[in-house]
């Protein structure tokens, strides 16, 4: 078995959907590994890339398959790929135990549809649901309600993302 420290992370890509009211979709997620309790089980959309995948692209594809949000216009990304690693007692049931965690760069874009697009229920290309749940969030308040190991990244998402959340 391959020590904890030797895992590579896995290569991924987040996306901080920003309303005309310049809030931000979170969605509820609907199980895994790493809840750690009720309050801190929400997440912006984020996934994998595939081989040979530009990450925006990836990004948006990430976005559709998680919310069916298709309208969107990009308004940034964050230069530097951010690093977390998940809590070696859940590494070995996270991503089947092939990661300490993830690597991943981050974009934030306009939601320019209608609420009524967003189905967290039944996503875009028939995946399953990751969410059981979604609001629009102040944010600032993002880095509260992410888990504990995560808040690191969503405190730098913040940071670089600040100046985008004006209407």
């Amino acid at each position: 078995m391959t020590r904890y420290e030797d895992l590579p992370y896995r290569t991924c890509v987040g996306m901080m959907l920003i309303n005309t009211n310049g809030l931000v979709f979170i969605g509820r997620r609907a199980s895994g590994p790493e809840h750690v309790d009720q309050t801190h089980v929400w997440q912006m959309p984020q996934g994998g890339v595939d081989p040979g995948e530009d990450t925006w692209t990836a990004a948006k594809r990430e976005l559709y398959e998680e919310t069916s949000v298709r309208s969107v216009e990009k308004l940034g990304e964050v230069d530097d790929w951010l690093i977390y690693d998940i809590p070696r007692t859940v590494a070995g049931r996270a991503w089947k135990g092939r990661y300490r965690g993830q690597r991943q760069k981050w974009y934030a874009a306009r939601f320019t549809g209608e609420d009524s697009e967003i189905n967290v229920a039944s996503p875009g290309g028939g995946y399953k649901p990751e969410f059981v749940g979604w609001r629009w969030e102040p944010m600032r308040n993002l880095p509260a309600l992410i888990v504990p190991f995560k808040r690191p990244v969503y405190e730098r998402v913040v940071k670089e993302f600040a100046d985008l959340t004006a209407p």
